[in-house]
C-alpha cells in the first residue's frame, strides 16, 4: 500500500514540474522597444535600425538655491492624476536639480478645478501631487526632499466657468522651500 502511495505522489510531483515547464529561454536577450519608437538593443545601445536619442541636455547650474528658472506647474487632464508625457521632462529637469542639491526640499502642491464635491477634489489633489513625487523620485530625487499636499479646488490659478479656465486649475505646482 505504501508502494502505491509513493508511486501515486511521484507521478504527481513529475505531472506538476512538466506543466510548469516552459519553453522560453531566459538567457535569451530580446531589444525593448522605446516609447518613441526605437529599439533598444540588449546592451543598451540602439538597434540596427533605431533613431538617434532627442534628449536635451539639462543645465544644473542654472537658477539660485532654490530659486530655479524651470517651469514648476504640472498640468493634467480632466478627472486624471496621470503625469502626460509632454511634462516628464520639467519633471526630469527638476529631478536632476534635486540629485545634484541634496539640501533642497520641494513641496509638490496638487490642485483641480472648481468641478466636484470638496472631498474628491482633495484626494484627486493628493493624487496628482504624488503622481508628481512618484515620478521625482523615480527620476532621482530623494524621498526626503519631496512632500506632497492637496489643496484640492481651494486656491484656483484662474476665476471662471470654462474649459480654458478649468485646464489652468488642473495642476500640481512644485514649490522650492
Amino acid at each position: 500500500m505504501n508502494a502505491l502511495r509513493n508511486t501515486i505522489w511521484a507521478v504527481a510531483v513529475v505531472a506538476l514540474f512538466s506543466g510548469c515547464a516552459s519553453k522560453v529561454k531566459l538567457e535569451d536577450k530580446v531589444p525593448v522597444e522605446s516609447r518613441t519608437g526605437t529599439s533598444v538593443g540588449p546592451e543598451g545601445g540602439a538597434a540596427a535600425g533605431a533613431g538617434t536619442s532627442n534628449v536635451a541636455n539639462v543645465d544644473l547650474g542654472r537658477g539660485a538655491a532654490g530659486g530655479t528658472t524651470l517651469p514648476r506647474v504640472i498640468y493634467f487632464d480632466f478627472d486624471s492624476y496621470l503625469v502626460r508625457d509632454e511634462f516628464r521632462p520639467i519633471i526630469d529637469q527638476h529631478a536632476k536639480t534635486l540629485s545634484v542639491d541634496r539640501k533642497k526640499k520641494v513641496t509638490i502642491e496638487g490642485h483641480t478645478d472648481e468641478r466636484g464635491g470638496r472631498e474628491y477634489n482633495l484626494a484627486l489633489g493628493q493624487k496628482r501631487s504624488e503622481a508628481v513625487l512618484k515620478s521625482l523620485v523615480l527620476m532621482g530625487a530623494a524621498d526626503a526632499q519631496l512632500e506632497a499636499v492637496s489643496y484640492g479646488k481651494e486656491r484656483p490659478a484662474a476665476q471662471g466657468n470654462d474649459e480654458a479656465t478649468w485646464a489652468k486649475n488642473r495642476r500640481a505646482e512644485l514649490n522650492y522651500k
